[in-house]
């Protein structure tokens, strides 16, 4: 045939057949497409659920409960306080003292007056009575050895024990921040002259009690904590002061006073004088009188 070639129709036979493209076993229609893109949005919408979710706190479950520990109160009202935010039958806290292990100094003898500081602490389904107090007495610790604490006592010639002792007298005494570093030079001055504190605070605390008015027979009081009577410090705190009266206590405003009364609200008077003093007191008492009559 014309233009029949055999070689031609060798290399034509010979040459070979391209490979067909392999199409997916699974055709969709546009139906089905719309199907598996809605099936794929709900499971992403569902896995971003389950993150916000896991992220997001509980709407059941209920926030901690605060327990805040005013400055100067005594272990005795934070035992009370913390079985009361814990509904534990009375004197539980106190008698967890004996299995709490906390981290006292020494000096204490297991006696955490001044250790509980005061502070703001969550209470949960999980807190103890005795990992309260553990938690009180650890920031106690952290506070009492920073802050130039440590160094404030040594250099005064104390321990920082006995800087808390102070601390917790200044803390009742003082009837204003401002007077804290007064009061704190008081104690370190009647100390260095051999004279006793004569704080009413400290026969308060003997007595269990909160008052300014001391009578002649409190101060014959027997006991250790009578600071009319006996020289030196109390053998322990007599509550549990905040950081202001710490920094007193390790760092007292320069001054010679001996004295020091608060006349009437907002007018504490500091003094060296003995008779200046009795005028002081002297006017304390008419205010009183004067304020008894009124009410």
């Amino acid at each position: 045939m014309p233009g029949f070639s055999l070689y031609a129709g060798y290399r034509a036979a010979m040459r070979p057949t391209p490979p067909r493209r392999r199409r997916s076993s699974v055709r969709l229609t546009r139906r089905g497409r719309l199907v598996v893109s809605a099936a794929c949005a709900l499971t992403l919408a569902a896995v971003v659920a389950v993150i916000v979710n896991a992220l997001l706190p509980d709407e059941h479950e209920q926030p901690p409960q605060m327990l805040t520990i005013p400055e100067g109160w005594r272990a005795r009202q934070v035992y009370e306080a913390v079985d009361k935010a814990l509904a534990a039958p009375a004197g539980t806290t106190k008698k967890s003292l004996a299995t709490a292990h906390l981290a006292l100094p020494q000096e204490a003898r297991g006696n955490p007056e001044g250790y509980l500081f005061p502070a703001t602490y969550p209470i949960t389904g999980q807190t103890t009575p005795g990992g309260l107090l553990a938690e009180m007495v650890e920031t106690a610790n952290k506070k009492f050895s920073g802050g130039g604490v440590a160094a404030g006592a040594q250099g005064n010639a104390l321990n920082v024990y006995q800087a808390v002792i102070i601390a917790s007298v200044v803390q009742a005494e003082a009837a204003a921040p401002d007077d804290m570093g007064k009061v704190a030079r008081i104690i370190y001055n009647r100390l260095s002259r051999g004279m006793p504190l004569q704080m009413d605070s400290t026969i308060n605390y003997a007595l269990n009690r909160s008052t300014v008015h001391t009578t002649e027979k409190d101060t014959k009081l027997d006991s250790p904590y009578n600071s009319y009577t006996r020289m030196g410090l109390p053998p322990t705190p007599i509550g549990n002061p905040g950081d202001q009266a710490m920094r007193a206590a390790v760092a007292p405003t320069p001054g010679d006073w001996l004295y020091f009364v608060t006349v009437k609200p907002g007018d504490t008077r500091f003094t060296s004088s003995y008779e200046e003093q009795m005028r002081n007191v002297a006017e304390f008492n008419r205010n009183h009188r004067a304020a008894r009559m009124a009410s």
